[in-house]
């Protein structure tokens, strides 16, 4: 708990502030929907690319060193992108550096996956995994709720560009303290020797890839990990722009600070709750094809919550507020059970590391590609109309999710399968 805690804290942050908290950021210094989904999805790229660089990790340093190397990088270029947002192009410029702090977060969490599972078995792995990714959502509740409404309240003061860059400079800070702390935090008994030639490490990669592809069901499984995405790689890039948006265009017309405040307050607790529930749920129960079928419906069906707000259009922000609870809760939940299937499907045998890269990384085409159409749909169909649709995007989740076959995972596997 010591290192999984900060570890994921670290993991969730960046990927956060860059799929969402810049989107509200963007959208509050005047750059439109459409081109915040489309550049804000396509810097999120090196998360679907980093099982490309992941081998060569296996061979220099050890992962520990690319945990805490990278945090601490990420938090130096935070503080460079609050400079960027006082410059003329300022849109440019940030995107560039923001793109550069993706490549650090995908090779953060290639290492720190692998650390988790070379360190855990499989039985501690199913443990964890609701920690793991409680930690992970309190990053997301973080990032796009106290940040945000700090960057809320800051804008009233002292104006857009320079709330920003002070919340920048937290996001840096934050990053910069959670690397000196993982140095000394993280487990240290790996072997330190790895094998320097580079000609060797595209030998690695070139078995990584074949073996990958060789295992056994694996297309079902890609499927899977793609699809069980779906819907939310289109709703969750516009619902914050969703919010904000003037009530004549279709929107709850929401101020920054509020948004902050449903993220930080309503979506906090029901994010940490929800993963630990399913972290319980699935220790209890395994990767069943029951226990996956309720994970599907827990991420997917509660975007129906969405739907209700831009037909009902409330002022209430109570209610608004019991919406984001419910998808919320349900996102903690079922995401769980995406991450325990790559473990258990996606990563045993020789390269586990670079294998659950692999599978992460589809994963988050799964989540990039959609999320790159959404603001040309939501723009097109209006917001009520491009709800509905959402909850048709679900119907592909729950297809894969009753087909895919399952693996069962031997408890005394460690490296070999």
């Amino acid at each position: 708990m010591r290192w999984i805690s900060t570890t994921w804290f670290a993991m969730g942050l960046p990927f956060v502030a860059l799929s969402g908290a810049s989107s509200i950021m963007y959208k509050n210094m005047g750059v439109s929907d459409s081109k915040i989904a489309f550049w804000t999805s396509l810097i999120m790229l090196p998360w679907t690319l980093k099982p490309l660089w992941g081998p060569f990790l296996e061979m220099y340093k050890t992962r520990k060193f690319f945990v805490y190397i990278t945090q601490i990088f990420t938090g130096l270029l935070f503080g460079l992108v609050g400079i960027t947002l006082q410059l003329d192009y300022f849109f440019s410029i940030s995107i560039a550096v923001l793109t550069i702090i993706a490549l650090s977060g995908a090779t953060h969490d290639i290492a720190a996956d692998g650390v988790y599972l070379n360190e855990l078995s499989a039985k501690e792995q199913a443990k964890y995994v609701g920690w793991q990714g409680a930690f992970y959502n309190i990053a997301k509740v973080f990032s796009g709720g106290a940040l945000v409404y700090l960057a809320g309240e800051l804008e009233k003061s002292a104006g857009v560009s320079t709330a920003w860059m002070i919340v920048m400079f937290v996001y840096g800070a934050i990053m910069i303290l959670l690397g000196f702390y993982n140095m000394r935090a993280l487990p240290s008994e790996e072997d330190v020797e790895k094998r320097p030639s580079f000609k060797e490490g595209l030998s690695t990669l070139k078995d990584v890839i074949i073996s990958f592809f060789q295992k056994k069901y694996i297309w079902f499984s890609l499927a899977f990990i793609v699809f069980y995405r779906f819907a939310e790689g289109q709703a969750i890039k516009i619902i914050p722009l969703f919010f904000k948006a003037s009530r004549a265009e279709g929107g709850l017309e929401l101020t920054t600070s509020q948004i902050g405040l449903l993220y930080g307050v309503f979506g906090a607790i029901a994010f940490v709750l929800g993963s630990i529930v399913a972290g319980n749920f699935i220790a209890k129960r395994g990767l069943t094809r029951f226990s996956l079928l309720v994970l599907c419906a827990f991420f997917n069906i509660p975007f129906i919550a969405y739907a209700y707000l831009a037909i009902a259009m409330p002022t209430d922000l109570y209610l608004i507020g019991t919406a984001v609870v419910i998808e919320y809760f349900g996102y903690g939940f079922g995401f769980v059970g995406l991450i325990l299937f790559m473990m258990q499907n996606i990563a045993p045998g020789k390269y586990k590391m670079a294998h659950y890269a692999f599978g992460s990384g589809l994963m988050n085409l799964g989540f990039m590609l959609p999320s790159m159409v959404s603001g040309v749909l939501s723009d097109y169909l209006g917001y009520k109309e491009f709800f509905i649709w959402v909850m048709i995007a679900t119907i592909p989740a729950f297809l894969v999710t009753f087909f895919v076959p399952l693996r069962k995972p031997d408890p005394n596997e460690n490296i070999e399968e």
